[in-house]
Order: C-alpha cells, then structure tokens, then sequence
C-alpha cells in the first residue's frame, strides 16, 4: 500500500482534533441518547471531527450491519436486526433539536428485507418534514436490487435529493463491490428521474482503486446520460489492512480539474476533492445546483 500523503495527514489530524471540543462532545451524547448510528462512525469517515464539532452527522438507518461485502466499506456484515420502527422519528426529532436544515441519511444495503429498507427511506424523510416543514431531505439509498415499485416507495415521501453511488468504474465492480452491479445501479439513477424529474439525483465516485482517467471519463458520461445531476468525487481511503489496498494517490489539483471538468460536461454541480464523501457538504452542493445556470438548460 502506498503511503498516506501529508496532505492527508494534516488534514485527517485536523478532524480529528474537531472531536475534542464540547460541541462534538455533545453530539455524540445525543447521538447515544437518540440510538442512532452514524456514518461517521460506522464508516470510518474522515471527516468526523469536522462535522460533529459542528453540530451535525450523517444519519446511518437500518441498523449498522450490512448484507453484502464490499471490499472497501468498513460497515459491519452479518445477519442485520429488524427495522427499528422508532428510528426515523427519532432522526427527526434529533435533527429539530440540531436545527439542521439540511439531512443527509443512508444505509447498509438490506437484501434481506423484501423492499430493500424503502418503506424505511420513506418514512425517515416524511418524519424529518414533520419535525421541521422547511427541511432538506437526501436519502442516499442501496440499489433496492433494481425494484423500482420500492424506489417510487421512496420518492414519493418528497426528497430533494435521492442519492444512490456507483462507486467505481464498472471494470472494478467485482473486485470491489460484491453483489451490486453498475448498469443496475445506473437504471436507479435514470428510473428515479423518471418517476420524479422534479428531484435531483446525485452520485459519488472514489478514486485510487486502479481506474484510469479514461474509466472516470466514462463513468461521468454515462451517470449524465442516466440523467444524474449532482456529483461528488473523493479518495479512497483503506479502513484497515484487510480491506483493499489504495493504488494511488490523487494530488488536490488532480480533484480540482475533474470538479472543474465535471461541470463543463454537464453536471449541476459538483464536488471534488482528497477527502469528499456523498454527504459533504451536501446541502451547500444543493444550493449551489440551483443556483447555478447550466448552457442551453
């Protein structure tokens, strides 16, 4: 494996340091209070120290045990436990009391449950709206297996955004992504557009897992052709050792030119840089798709 850049260090010592402070303190209290999980800690996100010394998260539903075993998640796999028919209120109270105005919540991928964990998705965004009328919503969802009866499910409680992955380029699904499938994961995206052109859609790559420039160029034509219109773009990051090894890793500059190319191709808007994840700085992401012009739009 190569060794972390000191871009990278500085920065993830600077999160960390985030952790330290009352603010975060507080938020993991709330967090233990409320039982909710996190991405931010399930997933090992680089980004913690930042966000909960803020005051916000990014909301883990379903439990913290996924069904499938990706190679490059941190997530637990084993057998899941039930829905928790008291999680989305909670997520809702506990966002009223954060004043969020912007909510970014997901999920490990539940196989296991017949709609995939939709009726759950849709009733964390409807619980969110009753807590507080004037909050965002971006569910960022599994692939449902395709169902497209389960993501209308989801649609239909009302998102601004629906968020689904692709994650990488379709050459490395198998080594990296066991159990899903890049032209599934694509007729989400054009499906959800479909069923609601109303609702952006929005999807994030992580690079460093032996792609090449010409895989990433692809994979933003076709998420444009599928009718994606937010997209983010980070490192990969190995959780441990036993995780897949990181290949390479990407200059700042290197980020900077694919945000700047990503929009020119067509995106809304997007955000690209070492330490991005999906919900990063999603509602400022949000806000700026409507604020931009887009040629001939």
């Amino acid at each position: 494996m190569n060794k972390f850049p000191e871009w990278i260090i500085d920065e993830a010592r600077k999160n960390k340091a985030g952790l330290r402070g009352d603010t975060s303190r507080s938020t993991i209290g709330d967090l233990s209070a409320a039982r909710l999980h996190t991405v931010c800690d399930e997933a090992l996100c680089p980004n913690k120290g930042k966000c909960f010394s803020q005051g916000e998260a990014t909301f883990l539903i379903l439990g913290d045990t996924c069904t499938r075993s990706c190679r490059f998640c941190a997530v637990s796999k084993s057998a899941p436990k039930p829905p928790d028919p008291g999680e989305p209120r909670r997520v809702g109270e506990l966002s009223k009391k954060w004043r969020l105005k912007y909510v970014v919540f997901t999920s490990p991928t539940r196989d296991d449950l017949p709609d995939g964990g939709a009726a759950h998705f849709a009733e964390t965004v409807r619980e969110l709206r009753k807590a507080d009328p004037a909050i965002r919503t971006e569910p960022l969802i599994p692939d449902l297996r395709g169902d497209e009866k389960a993501l209308s499910a989801v649609l239909s409680s009302g998102p601004d955004v629906l968020g689904h992955n692709v994650e990488t380029v379709p050459a490395l699904y198998a080594k990296v992504r066991a159990g899903a499938d890049y032209k599934r994961s694509l007729g989400i995206l054009r499906a959800a557009k479909r069923l609601r052109p109303g609702v952006l859609t929005k999807s994030g790559l992580m690079l460093g897992l032996g792609e090449s420039e010409k895989e990433i160029d692809g994979v933003m034509a076709d998420l444009l052709e599928h009718g994606c219109d937010l997209l983010t773009i980070g490192q990969y990051l190995a959780p441990s050792k036993t995780h897949l090894p990181v290949e390479r890793y990407l200059a700042p500059e290197e980020f900077s030119a694919l945000e700047e190319k990503a929009e020119k191709m067509g995106f809304k808007a997007a955000l690209c840089g070492p330490l991005v994840r999906s919900s990063y700085r999603a509602g400022w992401l949000y806000q700026k798709a409507l604020d931009r012009k887009i040629p001939n739009e």
